[in-house]
């Protein structure tokens, strides 16, 4: 499975961003769950957001929940991250991931494909 990410970039304080990430290989979008972790400065990685491979079940942090939306289509084998109402605290590199769909979308650990990540810097 090849993830990879686009999207980042510089935000401003209540503006908003879009992330999508590419699934690739020997699967598709319908075939895993897809997250979205990021990491900041000093602080510990965190599983922002997740949809099951099926689109019904989504997971967010609660840093996020309300602000942020995933979603997933998968006839172009891609999902997406709105954010919205940033913070500089979204300030950090986000990951696009994926897990086997015999997962829970919410089961952080079994995240086994990685994307590359963008950077995502967000001015007050």
């Amino acid at each position: 499975v090849q993830l990879q990410a686009s999207g980042g970039g510089l935000g401003q304080a209540g503006g908003f961003l879009r992330l999508s990430c590419a699934v690739s290989g020997r699967t598709s979008s319908s075939s895993v769950n897809m997250g979205w972790f990021r990491l900041a400065p000093g602080k510990e990685h965190e599983f922002v957001a997740g949809i099951s491979w099926n689109g019904e079940t989504t997971y967010y942090a609660d840093t996020v929940k309300g602000r942020f939306t995933i979603s997933k289509d998968d006839a172009k084998n891609t999902a997406t991250l709105q954010m919205t109402d940033l913070t500089p605290e979204d300030t950090a590199v986000y990951y696009c991931a994926a897990s086997p769909l015999r997962y829970p979308v919410g089961a952080m650990s079994r995240y086994m494909y990685w994307g590359r990540g963008t950077l995502v810097t967000v001015s007050s």
